[in-house]
């Protein structure tokens, strides 16, 4: 519904709220350990000039199109065919139609006035049949005349070469990221990439959240090719303690060459900078038992370490090497002098953070267990990883079970990840709040308070960070609009706009109106929700 529309005595109600809001809103966090912490409301100008703000997206999850001008068929686009993948039956087929409509979508990005779009390249869209086709002019043409675009607008391309989609003939020919041929066919789409648009590129992506694909599509089986065995899942095929180690191997190796590639033959030229985005779960002891404490470092190095300890310092993290073993794939020397310092920046994408119990002391496999399956196995470092503790979330609920909201986490990660890789450049490439299911029904102008609220917490840790010493560069919403959100199809919802799924016309909603304002720091008390104190306040308690 409309903002405009809204008669009702709610609504009235909603904006007496947001009008008394005391203009230094207060970041409440009060966890289990009954800290409080207060900060002031923050402001673009709380942040350096040159700091990136922008919006983020995936060609997959807004293009559709999926036949079109010579594109071929994507190992996602076969996955969403199969019954009981995804939610509801729906696919990306049509997604939000960015591909006839992305210069409406520019325009829109260039309303906002960020200063950079996050955006990914369809692989299958510029190389149909891999390294031993030729290049699809219309794919090259399509995204060449986004990047234009989008410069010509002042906002800067922050480009993902892989966000996940592969050429499905990469999958039946060799069984994609399980096999080290891949990596030379990545190398090859990276280099298309760097040739045909790298002259207006600044910012390369390789790849995105190779921890999490290697998780949902190897361990899980939630995503393709939906390989997983017990205790995760009764998937046809696949060994969920093996071949997620193998795919990561893949990409961290793909990664590597493609880095090199880029920094010897079109860095000198080009100018730009390339790295890697890494699915970052913040994690909290479970209770104050050393045990406990000792899980949190092993579900971090099992999660974030796993991708940035080997680009930084040429092998796997030793919290992994201690309990995987021979199961962990070796580097040889050639390839740790390749994959060590093979990135110029760290991507972060923060959405959750968890709380960590130790799996090696304590039993998590008994069938009262809140623990999901595979708590006592190497694979998750023997560590159970929950939303809850005593029956209270970690955070209040967000429209993905695992998603609670808990800004100090932003803080924790950045920190971490600080402190373990001596402060190298960093972006937090995507952040975002998704509307809990049982509030559909709601109108979307109350329930983006809640989104607004959430982003002006998580930056104001993100700033306290920053003054702390972190070098952080940018910052990226997750995302522009409703999207195609993988297994959870178009259920779960993002967006600063929302999408009609019979009109596909997108409609602002008033996180966007704040958005513009924060970026041209402008205060709007009609926007001015109180941060934590209204919404975020009993994080961690139960409810009064």
């Amino acid at each position: 519904m409309k903002v405009t529309t809204m008669l009702s005595s709610s609504s009235l109600l909603l904006f007496i709220l947001l009008s008394s809001a005391n203009p230094y809103a207060r970041a409440l966090q009060e966890g289990g350990n009954g800290i409080e912490e207060e900060l002031e409301d923050v402001k673009r100008s709380d942040f350096p000039t040159g700091f990136l703000f922008g919006v983020a997206t995936s060609s997959y999850q807004i293009e559709g199109a999926i036949l079109e001008d010579g594109k071929s068929l994507s190992n996602w686009d076969v996955f969403v065919h199969k019954n009981g993948n995804v939610n509801n039956g729906d696919t990306g087929d049509i997604a939000t139609d960015h591909y006839h409509r992305y210069l409406e979508d520019i325009e829109t990005i260039h309303s906002l006035g960020v200063d950079a779009y996050r955006f990914s390249i369809s692989w299958s869209r510029i190389l149909p049949n891999g390294k031993l086709g030729g290049v699809n002019a219309a794919g090259i043409m399509f995204y060449s005349s986004i990047i234009d675009n989008l410069l010509l607008r002042g906002i800067q391309p922050f480009v993902t070469i892989h966000h996940w989609d592969i050429p499905q003939v990469l999958s039946d020919e060799y069984g994609g990221w399980l096999n080290p041929l891949i990596q030379d066919d990545f190398v090859h789409f990276a280099e298309t990439c760097f040739k045909n648009f790298g002259d207006r590129v600044r910012y390369w992506v390789t790849i995105n959240e190779p921890n999490l694909a290697a998780d949902f599509a190897y361990e899980r089986g939630k995503h393709p090719p939906g390989h997983c065995s017990p205790p995760f899942g009764n998937c046809s095929a696949g060994n969920s303690d093996t071949e997620p180690l193998i795919a990561m191997h893949n990409m961290l190796l793909a990664h590597a060459k493609a880095s090199k590639l880029y920094r010897e033959q079109f860095q000198p030229k080009q100018g730009g900078v390339i790295g890697i985005v890494v699915h970052a779960i913040m994690y909290e002891p479970f209770t104050d038992d050393e045990h406990d404490k000792e899980a949190v470092k092993r579900a971090l190095a099992n999660n974030v370490a796993w991708a940035f300890d080997p680009l930084v310092f040429g092998d796997y993290p030793p919290e992994m090497r201690r309990y995987h073993r021979n199961e962990l794939p070796k580097f040889t020397p050639e390839e740790r002098l390749l994959i060590r310092d093979s990135i110029d920046f760290l991507g972060l994408n923060h959405y959750a953070t968890l709380y960590a119990k130790d799996c090696i002391r304590s039993s998590c496999a008994s069938s009262d267990s809140a623990c999901a399956p595979g708590g006592d196995r190497a694979i998750c470092g023997f560590v159970c990883t929950i939303a809850e503790r005593g029956g209270v979330l970690i955070g209040e609920p967000t429209g993905l079970p695992t998603f609670s909201v808990v800004p100090r986490g932003m803080e924790e990660i950045v920190d971490y990840v600080k402190n373990r890789y001596h402060n190298k450049p960093m972006f937090i490439t995507e952040n975002g709040y998704s509307t809990p299911p049982q509030q559909e029904q709601v109108d979307d102008f109350q329930l983006d308070v809640k989104r607004i609220a959430f982003h002006k917490a998580y930056l104001a840790f993100l700033a306290r960070a920053m003054r702390n010493g972190a070098d952080v560069r940018g910052y990226f919403v997750w995302t522009l609009m409703d999207d195609f959100e993988w297994s959870s199809g178009y259920d779960v919802k993002f967006g600063f706009y929302s999408v009609d799924r019979a009109t596909l016309n997108r409609t602002p909603r008033s996180s966007a109106k704040w958005y513009r304002n924060f970026l041209r720091n402008i205060s709007s008390d009609s926007m001015k929700p109180r941060t934590a104190v209204a919404f975020w306040s009993k994080v961690g308690r139960a409810e009064e």
